[in-house]
């Protein structure tokens, strides 16, 4: 059995200097930070058009990666979740 994975560096080193990392596309924009003021470090993302911020720390980070193709397909509709919240704020 070959394995596929590849050697990745501790989150502590490849997090050095806590660098934000932005990912934009046509359809969204974050931005992403290791968060180290929780209990452990997590993932910070925040939604560079609106400033909505949440966390994932290293149990939902795998969690996603274990996931199948299209499990998350139902929220990426925005009327799913975001616009409700709008609607009920405005």
């Amino acid at each position: 059995m070959s394995e596929r994975r590849e050697r990745s560096l501790p989150l502590g080193e490849a997090a050095a200097g806590d660098t934000p990392v932005e990912l934009v596309s046509e359809f969204a924009a974050v931005s992403l930070v290791v968060d180290r003021d929780g209990n452990g470090p997590r993932l910070r993302i925040e939604d560079l058009k609106t400033g909505q911020v949440g966390f994932l720390d290293p149990l939902e980070l795998e969690t996603l990666a274990w996931l199948p193709e299209g499990a998350l397909h139902r929220f990426l509709d925005p009327s799913f979740h975001r616009w409700r919240e709008e609607r009920e704020r405005g």
